[in-house]
């Protein structure tokens, strides 16, 4: 796009992504949960949950972070802005969101609140997000002692079930944050009133500082203090500001401290709101912690508006009309983002699942070896604690979350996937957030990238350099030209970790690879990271097809930067044959000792007993399907480029029988040439789509299950001495407790992996060609080649979202208050979907890799087969919106 076509957001993109304006210092970068977590628990038994609670949360300090509704700071949450409120009924001032600790929870961890964010822009100059609070007292008892009292084959006790929103006797917080520069924030709060009376609401916008002068050192004390109405607010790194509300108020204030650490404390506006404690706040107007008291009285079916402004400027302008201009500017960077060919229905699920994914970034503060000397341990003596062997990491970064109330810390391979979504809008913070992750403040000395805050030591699966490939593809389709620098800066930290893989997670050194969990929590017979029960160790389709897609992705790297530095041909050649030997160890035709089952045609599990002998675990799961991700084309526009490699290449598998018998070759189309490598060929892929398409296995009407429908009828059962390990298929929530039991991949669909299938069936697109088709669904006598077959996956990923002819969306499991008036356009986008019906569970606000959706209705709407047959894959980047036209 031209400079003089670009709309404003774009110039702030520019501007934000060259150093002239930094637009992103501020925006919604506040948690939404810092207790329970890893960095705020000095417990000795490591009990995150129950050292620091909800309850508590209301007077302690935190340490390394700050949380809020509808949170706004800097970025490096010096300052932070969020909302508290009270509806004249709640035992607390609510001024943080709600639910239940792992232990409470009849699945794990679980928010029991209702916000949606609605709409945001990457330079976070237009925000917008709705709270539903009702007018009713808030059932906290309620939701724990009902949820403790189910078990693990019950539904989950929601809020909507306490009948808390009958009559609709509930508030609609209507919050957005205008910039009117890159230091001043507007925020306009509409709070609609959609019960049958009039009802009052005391709103307390609140400013205050992260605590960061209460744990030694030589942090200086920030300050808030009240001149002529406002707040004038001064910090040492932030600088002087004003903070005002422009309604009838009175300024309240307190300190950001701990209870019992002097007479004005954290919990002081709870203490003067709710329990009418006049002397909980200071009368000399000073503080660490401050707020507008408002209240609105509003009547049924009416609305009232309050306008808050922070700004370094004198001369404001007109309030109301800037918030609306950013947010019209918000419509036209969209508009120009989205597909036209998009219906209004997918246009509004592609940009909430974006505004989702914007709002969800978070300061993450985090110093390991501090952290443990405060504990009372030497950092360098700390093996067999938490993350004890990453004393080196320092975090004090914007990080984007999976979510940021149940998982309000990174995960590595959500944020891979995080960054290819996060490309569409932002690719600044896309490889960004890839550098982040591989950083030397990040990645272990030994080249292990940290897993999640949990557990730094744990394995995700190595979706990285796939993540980097893609992003970097779609910045030079959008650019014209690639960031080759970025690209070779990270390749060799990928290469790092890549060594790391090799020589931790192969033990034998056979090319088999044993990851661990791989973050498929409970999708195998074991716990895949604990010691086996039958000893002996297991040969994981999964990790080794991981491992195949690692190289696959690398060697594509080492070819685009090889077309400016031929030195890196000979890592490309490496990377090459590493597949190879991992192909060769795949297919391997040893009887039982062998992850391919000829009989079943899928890939299982390799079980060793520690006297050498083997055998499969039959388990129809996302394990055996992950091989079919490990297939990628490589263009002929580059590998043309060099024969001496095509050379070499041809002479390794000519010099390697057991090679040459494995690896396959993707046809030549209208004679371009491209070479296709997966673990399978043209048969045994058959064989995996005919078990990938039967929608009496993986198939679903909602995207692609994680464990065949199969083991509903058919259950695996594997006898050790006198236990037997089961699976079965759950299509919803997990019946058992493995890692926590608030994830399940027995059953439900995921995004992610869906995400790498529909990948694959592109790159076999190409490779394959119009001629290669397949029944889709199984059995149905329909034909369809793979283009078409990854655009049906897709649709029905995006189906989960959509209202159907009964004005319901999938994802909200039948419940009618969801379709009715004021909720049925605000939709959640969570962690995994029911297998059968597209219910959403787990994290029900997560918009992580579930935004994902926003990449496959904006993809499939202008690619054609042409597109992909004429120019590869290469027409897949070019033919999303706002791209360069290849041809």
């Amino acid at each position: 796009m031209a400079i003089e076509e670009e709309g404003a957001e774009q110039r702030r993109l520019r501007d934000a992504d060259t150093g002239t304006v930094n637009w992103r210092r501020w925006g919604p970068y506040l948690s939404e949960r810092q207790w329970g977590t890893v960095r705020e628990d000095y417990s000795q038994d490591e009990n995150a949950w129950d050292h620091f609670s909800h309850d508590q949360a209301r007077y302690r300090a935190y340490r390394w972070g700050e949380d809020g509704i509808a949170g706004f700071c800097d970025d490096e949450q010096s300052v932070c802005l969020g909302l508290a409120m009270w509806n004249g009924n709640d035992p607390i001032l609510k001024e943080r969101y709600f639910g239940l600790t792992n232990s409470e929870g009849n699945h794990g961890e679980d928010a029991k609140e209702y916000w949606f964010y609605v709409d945001a822009t990457p330079t976070h100059s237009y925000q917008r997000m709705v709270y539903k609070y009702p007018q009713r007292a808030y059932p906290y008892d309620d939701l724990v002692a009902t949820n403790r009292s189910r078990g693990r084959g019950d539904f989950e006790y929601e809020l909507i079930d306490t009948g808390i929103f009958d009559d609709d006797r509930y508030f609609d917080v209507v919050v957005e944050y205008a910039k009117g520069g890159p230091e001043e924030i507007l925020t306009r709060v509409t709070v609609h009133n959609r019960g049958p009376e009039t009802a009052t609401l005391r709103l307390l916008p609140t400013i205050w500082f992260r605590n960061t002068w209460s744990w030694g050192g030589s942090e200086a004390r920030p300050v808030l203090r009240s001149v002529a109405g406002a707040v004038e607010v001064s910090h040492p790194r932030i600088g002087s500001r004003r903070w005002s509300c422009l309604n009838e108020h009175t300024l309240l204030f307190t300190e950001n401290e701990s209870r019992g650490s002097g007479p004005f404390v954290k919990d002081a506006f709870d203490r003067f709101v709710v329990h009418g404690e006049k002397n909980a706040v200071n009368p000399a107007g000073v503080g660490t912690k401050a707020a507008a008291d408002v209240t609105l009285e509003i009547p049924a079916g009416g609305s009232a508006v309050a306008r808050i402004l922070f700004t370094d400027k004198s001369d404001t302008g007109d309030f109301d009309q800037r918030v609306d201009q950013r947010r019209a500017e918000a419509d036209e960077f969209y508009q120009d983002l989205l597909a036209d060919r998009l219906g209004d229905e997918e246009r509004k699920v592609v940009r909430q699942a974006l505004a989702g994914m914007l709002w969800s970034k978070q300061y993450f503060g985090y110093d390991v070896e501090r952290w443990h000397s405060e504990h009372g341990r030497d950092p360098l003596e700390s093996r067999g604690v938490r993350n004890g062997e990453w004393y080196h990491m320092i975090c004090h970064d914007v990080i984007s979350m999976p979510d940021k109330w149940e998982y309000p810390w990174f995960a590595a391979w959500d944020l891979g996937f995080q960054a290819v979504a996060l490309s569409l809008v932002d690719l600044h913070l896309a490889k960004g957030q890839i550098d982040l992750l591989l950083s030397r403040r990040y990645l272990h000395p030994n080249g292990q990238i940290p897993a999640y805050e949990w557990n730094f030591g744990d394995v995700n699966p190595p979706v990285h350099a796939w993540a980097t490939h893609l992003v970097y593809e779609l910045d030079k389709a959008r650019n014209g030209r690639g960031d080759h620098g970025w690209l070779e800066a990270v390749f060799h930290k990928l290469a790092r970790n890549f060594t790391w893989w090799v020589n931790r997670k192969d033990a034998d050194g056979n090319n088999v690879f044993q990851g661990g969990f791989l973050g498929l929590d409970n999708i195998g017979v074991f716990d895949r990271s604990a010691p086996l029960p039958t000893g002996g160790s297991l040969d994981q389709a999964d990790g080794t097809a991981w491992m195949a897609l690692y190289c696959q992705s690398m060697l594509q790297i080492a070819l685009e930067l090889s077309l400016h530095d031929p030195v890196y041909l000979e890592q490309a050649q490496a990377y090459f044959e590493h597949f190879a030997w991992i192909a060769v160890a795949v297919n391997r035709a040893h009887g039982s000792a062998a992850m391919w089952d000829e009989e079943d045609g899928f890939f299982y599990d390799l079980l060793r007993f520690p006297d050498g002998s083997a055998t499969r675990l039959r388990v129809r799961s996302m394990v055996g399907l992950l091989p079919l991700a490990a297939a990628t084309v490589y263009e002929p526009a580059v590998t043309a480029r060099f024969p001496q490699l095509i050379e070499n290449a041809q002479d390794f598998v000519s010099r390697h029988p057991s090679v040459s018998s494995v690896l396959t070759r993707g046809r030549a189309l209208g004679g371009r040439g491209e070479h296709l490598l997966a673990l399978f060929d043209e048969q045994r892929l058959r064989r995996i789509l005919g078990r990938l398409l039967d929608e009496e296995e993986f198939l679903s009407a909602y995207g692609i299950r994680s464990l065949s429908r199969h083991h509903a009828e058919h259950p695996f059962e594997f006898r050790v001495g006198d236990r037997v390990y089961g699976v079965t298929y759950q299509p919803a929530e997990s019946d058992s407790g493995m890692f926590g039991g608030n994830s399940n991949w027995r059953g439900p669909i995921w995004f992610p992996v869906n995400a790498l299938i529909i990948r694959s069936l592109l790159n076999l697109y190409v490779g394959y060609g119009d001629d290669f088709t397949v029944e889709c669904p199984t059995g149905s006598g329909v034909k369809m080649n793979l283009l078409e077959v990854a655009n049906e996956i897709s649709e029905r990923l995006t189906r989960i979202f959509l209202p159907g002819a009964d004005g319901n969306r999938p994802c909200y499991g039948g419940q009618q208050k969801f379709a009715s008036e004021h909720w049925r356009d605000l939709i959640l986008f969570p962690e995994y979907f029911h297998g059968d019906n597209g219910a959403g569970l787990g994290a029900m606000h997560q918009t992580g890799w579930t935004g994902l959706v926003a990449v496959f209705p904006n993809l499939f709407a202008g690619l054609s087969g042409q597109d992909l047959l004429d120019h590869g894959m290469a027409g897949v980047f070019h033919k999303m919106p706002g791209q360069e036209d290849p041809r």
